[in-house]
């Protein structure tokens, strides 16, 4: 029996190294406590966390995605104290489900990393006031919920195509 009939096929790691995508969540996480307020619209503010985390996610496989929506979410708690664990548990299964439904796609295609962005926003918010309504938030406010997270979703959509434009001119003018 061959060596090769004994392994699973693993396909090979193409995301960005760790420290690399650590270096952007810390910047997403500073950008986002100290100017997210200043692009409010309609009490609606942009996460530049959850475009962080899908800039990876959709990069690697559901595994990686998990651990890097975990400590997203981990930080998103911290940083806003009376949440419980809604921000940690909401991140990391948007972050799994990204990159299980983003395996047939290119990662660079802004018009597709838009829609997963709007999409993950959406599902964000959904499953975060799930998550803090079974922890005693009263369910009362879901219209206002569903409306800033329709502004969330344009907000972190033009976010994510002024990255992904700002990072390809850095790479033009590196080459």
């Amino acid at each position: 029996m061959s060596l090769s009939r004994d392994k699973r096929h693993v396909a090979p790691f193409t995301g960005p190294a760790w420290y690399v995508a650590a270096g952007w969540l810390f910047a997403a996480a500073l950008l986002q406590t100290t100017f997210g307020h200043a692009l409010s619209i309609r009490g609606a503010v942009p996460s530049f966390v959850l475009v962080a985390v899908v800039w990876y996610a959709i990069r690697v496989d559901a595994l990686r995605a998990a651990a890097y929506g975990l400590a997203a979410g981990l930080l998103e708690d911290a940083l806003a104290a009376t949440t419980g664990a809604a921000w940690t548990l909401s991140t990391l299964v948007t972050a799994v489900v990204i990159s299980l439904s983003s395996r047939g796609f290119f990662a660079d295609s802004i018009p597709l990393a838009a829609v997963v962005t709007a999409l993950a926003t959406l599902l964000r918010a959904l499953l975060f006031w799930t998550i803090a309504s079974l922890e005693g938030y009263p369910p009362g406010l879901a219209t206002l919920h569903f409306h800033q997270a329709l502004f969330a979703s344009a907000l972190n959509v033009c976010a994510t195509i002024v990255a992904m434009v700002a990072m390809r001119r850095y790479q033009a003018l590196r080459s």
